[in-house]
């Protein structure tokens, strides 16, 4: 009968069976990422057919280079980026992509937008709902055609009153659900060149002298 190890063999065997925790970690996480690149190739190739990129819920941090180098030759009509991780856009997307008409940005974790938004000259519609702006970027009120603008469910507290009367093309501005001040708020509601959708203003006990 051979003797028992001097560390016992139940006990070398059960550790050198246990898995490293960080391996076990690196590769499911490298198995997630494969399947996000995936699916950024498999939008992308889709999107080559009908002009229209859709990359929502692909667990993004940011636009991948690869996107610019796949989409080289396609003129996009519209692209969707929502519900990533994303917290900002380069100058780079709107160069690459300058003839959009729709951008959705909405769910991700972006608190501001690049001065070059402005050089979208067909985009109509945008969507930053969802994110963590406490204000509006004036660059957005220089987007020569944009017509639909929703910025609702950020932080916002305050907006530029002259800046957003002042943009060439705004038709619709949806600043529901945001921490909007008081003053900022009633002077929003008398603004009549642009329609502007607002959630009620809760009073507060403070401010109401009937009680």
């Amino acid at each position: 009968m051979r003797p028992p190890s001097q560390y016992g063999e139940s006990v070398v065997a059960s550790e050198a069976e246990e898995p490293d925790p960080r391996a076990v970690s690196m590769m499911i996480y490298t198995r997630l990422a494969g399947r996000a690149v995936i699916r950024v190739v498999g939008r992308c190739n889709e999107a080559k057919e009908h002009s229209n990129l859709d990359l929502s819920q692909c667990e993004l941090m940011q636009v991948p280079d690869a996107v610019y180098h796949l989409m080289r030759h396609t003129e996009l009509k519209s692209c969707d980026l929502s519900d990533n991780v994303i917290t900002k856009i380069p100058p780079k997307f709107m160069l690459k992509f300058g003839l959009i008409r729709r951008l959705n940005l909405s769910h991700n974790q972006m608190a501001k937008l690049p001065d070059e938004i402005a050089d979208l000259g067909s985009l109509s519609r945008l969507d930053i709902s969802y994110n963590s702006f406490i204000s509006l970027p004036n660059s957005i009120f220089k987007i020569p055609n944009l017509k639909e603008l929703n910025a609702s469910n950020n932080r916002i507290t305050d907006v530029e009153i002259q800046c957003l009367q002042a943009a060439p093309s705004l038709e619709t501005v949806d600043l529901s659900n945001n921490p909007l001040t008081r003053s900022c708020q009633n002077e929003l509601e008398r603004t009549s060149k642009v329609r502007i959708i607002l959630t009620p203003r809760v009073m507060e006990d403070w401010e109401d002298l009937t009680i």
